[in-house]
Formats: structure tokens, sequence, C-alpha cells
């Protein structure tokens, strides 16, 4: 068996057990919630052991004392099987002492007649019960990314430049295509390809018939996933998703329907779109509200597509929008550490901005994701600086940084403008 893994959200896990009775860790299946919750489980629950599933369903029902039951923290894998398991935990934190108690790992939300139902639901744990998203790994944990430069020392001006992980476009178009899947990391490069095929399959053969109790057509889930991969980084309408399902062989779809695929796909964190940032600036400028859409994982998109590294390299413009979403997984996976989130700034203009990285401090970075080349480094400099001019200091701070995440470069430096330069394969969290 391979080593373990460090992982970005083990300290953040640890802080989280010390502060609070459970832990949710939410995200797509095959991340490595389970293997990451087990490294500092006292006990595990493994809800979906099929020699013990139905009576585990039962006991959550009639006594889920039972179950609960065992060294701290407890593990109960795969808790969203038996929805009753979360009042238990919820009422177990509140007559034990001290904090710590449970984990909880899922990679579904559990079945709900509506959101805010849902809200609802996860809202009855408030004090009690906090929630920990993880992703698939970034360039950093599977070891692709040596960590040179660091988004945290970026916030405290401490960055220095540095040579980098120096990669060459075939390589950057297979970790593009890989992706972050832990066991990927670990398997031949031939091997570790058809990871995200067998997850796109069994999204749309299986986990789209379980997640709400309602059947969806495989070939119907497959046609908008192709079409939400077309359309990364992009802040598309349902509207537009339902005309290029429709184009070619008729598929008709009402916007409705496209809708509740699109959520499904959601709430097993298969997609994660991007809200939009909305500073203070100095003009009038109206900024665009909606969300950007975006896969968790760019090897998704490839294989919704039905492409591979060579098929990169040759169109490079789809090359460019799926490297932008494995920038936007790592970003988000070092910005969590930093307690921070990731948006998108676009406005009325046109004006664009592929990451903004704004900490609960209120420190915030501006980033511009460009595969490479000096000339989109001198557009995306270009846009960085044009966003900052327009930004009113007197209501807010300056950035803390701007920076240039690009695939392919021989060194992380800082221009005389101020604008960082960095290959993905130098940053960390």
């Amino acid at each position: 068996m391979a080593a373990y893994k460090q992982r970005i959200v083990d300290n953040i896990l640890k802080e989280k057990l010390e502060g609070m009775g459970a832990v949710l860790i939410e995200g797509p299946k095959w991340c490595g919630k389970t293997t990451t919750a087990e490294q500092q489980a006292g006990s595990v629950l493994y809800m979906n052991d099929p020699k013990r599933r139905h009576i585990n369903i039962q006991l959550a029902s009639m006594s889920p004392e039972i179950l609960l039951s065992g060294k701290e923290p407890r593990l109960i894998d795969e808790w969203q099987i038996a929805p009753s398991i979360w009042d238990a935990v919820r009422f177990e934190c509140d007559h034990r002492d001290g904090d710590g108690h449970f984990i909880l790992t899922g990679s579904t939300v559990p079945v709900e007649d509506n959101d805010e139902q849902e809200k609802a639901f996860y809202h009855s744990g408030t004090g009690r019960i906090c929630r920990l998203k993880m992703r698939t790994m970034s360039l950093w944990e599977s070891g692709d990314s040596d960590g040179t430069i660091s988004l945290r020392k970026l916030f405290t001006d401490e960055a220095m430049p540095s040579p980098a992980k120096e990669i060459d476009i075939n390589r950057l178009a297979f970790l593009v295509c890989r992706g972050g899947w832990p066991k990927a990391t670990i398997q031949s490069d031939r091997i570790s390809l058809g990871r995200a095929f067998d997850y796109v399959d069994a999204v749309a053969e299986i986990d789209m018939q379980k997640v709400d109790g309602v059947k969806r057509d495989p070939q119907k889930t497959r046609r908008i996933m192709r079409s939400y991969a077309r359309f990364q980084g992009g802040q598309v309408s349902i509207s537009s998703i339902r005309d290029d399902v429709s184009a070619g062989d008729g598929m008709d779809l009402s916007d409705k329907t496209i809708d509740s695929y699109i959520n499904a796909l959601r709430k097993l964190f298969v997609v994660e779109d991007m809200p939009a940032w909305n500073p203070n600036l100095r003009s009038k400028t109206a900024i665009r509200s909606s969300d950007t859409r975006y896969f968790t994982d760019p090897s998704i998109a490839v294989a919704s597509l039905g492409l591979g590294p060579s098929d990169l390299i040759n169109d490079l413009r789809t090359f460019g929008l799926l490297f932008e979403v494995m920038a936007i997984r790592d970003l988000r996976a070092y910005a969590v550490a930093l307690n921070g989130d990731v948006f998108h700034y676009r406005d009325k203009a046109g004006l664009e901005c592929d990451a903004v990285v704004h900490l609960k401090n209120g420190k915030y970075g501006l980033v511009e994701i460009k595969l490479g080349g000096d000339q989109l480094i001198e557009d995306g400099a270009a846009n960085l600086n044009k966003l900052e001019s327009i930004l009113d200091i007197d209501r807010m701070t300056r950035p803390a940084f701007k920076m240039i995440l690009t695939g392919l470069g021989a060194y992380s430096f800082r221009r005389k403008d101020g604008v960082w330069v960095v290959p993905i394969s130098s940053l960390k969290d």
C-alpha cells in the first residue's frame, strides 16, 4: 500500500475538531475524504459496508447510539445513507463534554425536497457540526509543484523570486487530463488517464440515479456534462446550455430539466461554480453577478469531452480553458488553508479577472490565469493593473498582490509594475 500523502485539509480538520463537536467532510467521490478522516479517527463505522449496510440503516432509526459508540473521534463514513444520523450526532454533541467527538464524510448532499429544506437541515447542526469541503489533490499535494512560492507569503509580501519546477507542455497537458484523483497520482501515466473516464461513467450510470431519488437518463447526463465542459470558465445561462445540448441530434430538453440535472451534479460535488466578486469601484460600472461555470477537477471536463493530452496540445484554446479549471482547483485548495474563498470579477464594460482570492480578514489578491507566452502575460498584467486602477481605495484596501498564474515558465518573479508571474508548478498554500 502506498504511503499516505499529506493533504492541505489535514491541519484544518485537526483544528476544527479542537473547536467543534463534529466535522462534516464533503466533496466528490474518490477525492480522499475517507482516507483523510481515517488518519485522525479513533474508530470507524463504514455505513456502506455491504455486510452491514441494511442493519446500519435500521439502527440509525431505532438505536443510533449503538452506531455512535466508539473511540473518539468516531468516523461515520457515508453518513448520508441514513440521514437520521445527523440529528443523532447533533444530540450527542449537545450531551458530551468537550469537542472532537465525530467526523462525518459524504459524497452527496442528503435528499431534501428543495434547497430551503436542505439549508434548514444543515442549519440544525449550527454550533455543533461544522462543514469542511475537500477537493481533489492540488499539484502541491500530488508532488507536481515544488512549492517555492507560497500564497500565504504573497499575502504578507514575503515571497521571493525563485527558479520554478519547470515542466514542458506535454507534462502540463497530462496533469490537466489526469486530474487530482489521489489514486491516479500513484498509478502509471497510462493507467491514471482512465480514472476520470471511470468517474464520469459512474456519475452518469449510477450516482445521478441515486442522488435525490429522481430517475435520470445517463445519455442526457453525459450530454449536459459535455456541454458544461465546453463552457468552463464562462458565465453562461441555462438556456445556452440547453441550446448546446439540443444542437446536432435534436435532444430536446427544457430549461427546468437542464437545471435539475445541473443541481444534481452540484449535490454530487461534480460541479462547483464560482460566485462573482463585488468590490467598491470608483466608477458606476455595473458588475456582472452571474456565477462562473466550473467542474471540481479539470479531468472531469476532459473526460466529458472525450479528450486526451495530445488533443489539448493540438487545440491550445481548449487547453487554455481546461488549464484554467486546474488553476482554479488549486487556488481553491490553497485559499481554504488561509481561511479564504475564490471569486471571479467581470463588469459590463468587459474588464475581467479570472480569480480573486479573498480572505476573511479583508485582504485579497488578483489573479489572471494564462497558459504561457509573453503576449498573454502582457495582456494579463494590463488587465490586473486596469482593475486595480478602478478600485475605490478609500473604501477598501489595495490588493495584497497581483499575480499571473502560468502553466509554463522557468522562474517565479515580480515584474516592474508589481505583478507576479508564477508557474503553477511552483505554487502552494
